[in-house]
């Protein structure tokens, strides 16, 4: 649908009506002027590119012209023409300009200039402005729009999940509290302990970890489900990786083992780098000079089978490898992002998925293997990333899962939903989980994760 009154900037940029009139609108990029022309670059955030806009100077509102300075909303009109410079095919020679907002030019915090991502960080109500971020932004665009038409396409049903839960889907998360009671008047029971049940939802709840455990539920009535939302951790956690509140896919698939898990996951991931190869041709341009690797890390991805590794054989190799890793390797340590970057970058030089870890290390309701050791879980590990999607295949025996609920000594009472699944048509299923900003990292090529989520959380941070 076409805004009236007003063109896109990416659809005016390919189109060939030179001689035609038409309106644009957007914020001002820059201008340079001299006593006889001035040359405005304009962007309204639908493409990575300005368009030029050209305006006659002895013959404009000169009170105008100097309200245009960078960072200033205009409305242009303009006749289109064959540009006579190089970089766009086409420009506007403006017959009138409208100032919807003016930017002071000594106080506007985005200048011509290179800033910092840490600087940007502090402003990121003007972040989106910039060409990175507008960048990032529409790649967040398309990714989200490719991973529902993924699961449209293949059968799958989009399913809410709770964002307040009383369960911890992990088993032992840090979670934040939702409460109404007043915090400096708290209701304690005789035990001198706080009363939950005076709380609005008569139990202590919080705000989710996953939507994994009601997206098995789904999954034994639909078959398949996916989940998309966003999750919360409260670890006080300040590196590049990790966020407070933070957006996760997870599909769950009744009747599914997890050799036809991993081979969905590997299949999923390379349709939606594809699908950004495909679609955001232009922005990944832009961020391959920050990073050139970029566009071609990606294409790797895309065009390259998928490494299928057991834990088991993955710590023989890094073990044997002679390199002095920050965290010692043994069996049944939980491997580090630098253990899962050497065995994609180093050793096999592609994409990896280890399956069949220590049970451990892994959630209780992952399927046991008959070893009794090793659960059904894998990993799916991405170069310059490590771990991008998690999953297994789920412990669907009651008593395998009961006993394994009550070995961890997890609250049966908050699980007993869980539970009953497994004793009224119980079947195989499994499932796995992608964190969103993950993937973006990855195809973006940012390399901090909170420059790719529009209002970053986290710890003594929630700006904006």
């Amino acid at each position: 649908m076409k805004t009236p009154g007003r063109i896109r900037i990416s659809e005016l940029l390919k189109s060939t009506e030179t001689g035609s009139e038409f309106v644009v609108k957007g914020w001002v990029r820059t201008k340079r002027a001299s006593k006889h022309i001035a040359f405005i670059a304009l962007n309204d955030g639908s493409t990575i590119h300005n368009i030029q806009l050209v305006v006659d100077v002895p013959n404009f509102d000169g009170e105008i012209l100097k309200q245009i300075t960078t960072g200033a909303s205009i409305r242009a009109v303009g006749v289109l023409t064959e540009s006579t410079g190089s970089g766009q095919p086409v420009e506007l020679q403006v017959k009138n300009i409208e100032v919807y907002g003016t930017a002071d030019a000594q106080t506007y915090p985005l200048q011509k200039k290179e800033h910092t991502f840490e600087f940007l960080r502090e402003i990121a109500h003007l972040r989106p402005r910039t060409n990175t971020f507008g960048a990032v932004l529409r790649i967040r665009h398309a990714m989200a729009f490719a991973i529902h038409k993924y699961f449209n396409d293949n059968g799958f049903y989009y399913l809410h999940t709770p964002i307040i839960t009383a369960s911890d889907a992990e088993g032992a998360g840090a979670m934040f509290q939702v409460t109404t009671l007043e915090l400096d008047q708290l209701p304690k029971t005789k035990n001198n302990v706080i009363d939950y049940g005076q709380d609005f939802f008569g139990k202590r709840t919080s705000l989710t970890v996953s939507g994994q455990l009601e997206g098995e539920l789904g999954a034994m009535a639909l078959s398949q489900i996916y989940t998309f939302g966003p999750t919360f951790r409260a670890e006080n956690s300040n590196t590049p990786r990790h966020l407070a509140e933070f957006w996760m896919i997870e599909p769950e698939m009744a009747f599914y083992e997890i050799t036809e898990n991993m081979d969905l996951a590997e299949d999923f991931i390379k349709y939606l780098v594809k699908y950004a190869l495909d679609n955001c041709a232009d922005d990944l341009a832009f961020l391959n000079k920050k990073d050139p690797e970029l566009v071609a890390r990606l294409a790797g991805v895309v065009d390259t089978a998928f490494v299928r590794l057991d834990y088991t054989e993955g710590v023989e190799i890094l073990e044997k490898s002679g390199v002095r890793f920050e965290y010692p390797v043994s069996w049944g340590a939980d491997l580090q992002a630098e253990h899962e970057r050497y065995l994609v970058e180093k050793h096999f030089g592609k994409p990896v998925i280890l399956t069949n870890y220590p049970k451990e290390i892994k959630a209780f309701y992952m399927k046991q293997n008959s070893d009794g050791k090793t659960v059904r879980a894998m990993d799916v590990l991405f170069p310059a990333i490590g771990e991008i999607i998690g999953g297994s295949q789920r412990e669907e025996n009651f008593d395998t899962l009961n006993a394994r609920i009550n070995e961890l000594k997890i609250p049966v009472k908050d699980l007993w939903w869980y539970l009953e699944t497994r004793k009224f048509g119980s079947a195989p299923h499994s499932g796995f989980g992608l964190g969103f900003e993950r993937l973006l990292l990855f195809v973006t090529g940012m390399t901090n994760i909170r420059d790719v989520i529009p209002f970053p959380r986290t710890p003594k941070n929630a700006d904006f």
